[in-house]
């Protein structure tokens, strides 16, 4: 499996992607995906064809890795990026949610998925140009609460970051709350410079 290696600690390519963009304390990725990789193939079994616990094995393995380095140990809530209630429905299951839920198992923090939500059941981000992502990325998600994540340090997990524009909509709801200091860390990061 093509493990990225990152840690959050050291500067690393999926940091570079939010620069000058969201003021986030962190971001690190579990995997490379590519094209025609094996985690791409993983990732499609997860959120296509039914297979919830990959999420789970991901997220039990990179858990432990994360606990073995001895990264984010300060982490309040894990927070899994929403999926829009009619897609949720319809595929009976957020493929980031388990991913999510092991990893605030290992650091031994709270879990939560009903805080963020979605506010509009868009189509796949990753499909379309930059500048159609921006005008329709005002207020796609938005917090039920503006404190309850006051003065709190959040991990805000998706399942692969590609532009980073999902994780920035993200990021800009959650900063509505005073305080909060946001990681960002994902199953897998698509590399322009990784072929594995």
């Amino acid at each position: 499996m093509p493990l990225t290696d990152f840690t959050f600690n050291d500067q690393n390519a999926v940091d570079r992607i939010f620069y000058g963009r969201i003021n986030i304390k962190k971001a690190s990725s579990f995997l490379f995906y590519n094209e025609k990789g094996i985690v791409k193939s993983i990732i499609h079994n997860l959120k296509y064809r039914n297979q919830e616990k990959i999420g789970a094995l991901l997220g039990d393995w990179y858990g432990q890795i994360i606990v073995e380095k001895g990264y984010l140990k300060n982490i309040d809530y894990v927070i899994p990026v929403p999926l829009h209630r009619k897609k949720l429905k319809q595929r009976g299951y957020n493929q980031v949610s388990l991913f999510a839920k092991r990893i605030a198992y290992h650091i031994k923090a709270t879990y939560n998925e009903n805080i963020l939500i979605k506010t509009a059941n868009t189509k796949t981000q990753t499909k379309k140009g930059r500048i159609a992502r921006f005008y329709e990325k005002k207020d796609l998600f938005t917090l039920t609460d503006y404190t309850y994540f006051q003065n709190k340090n959040i991990l805000l997990v998706d399942d692969v970051i590609t532009t980073g524009a999902t994780m920035e909509m993200c990021t800009i709801a959650i900063q509505k709350t005073k305080g909060v200091t946001i990681y960002i860390t994902s199953m897998a990061f698509v590399s322009l410079f990784h072929n594995s």
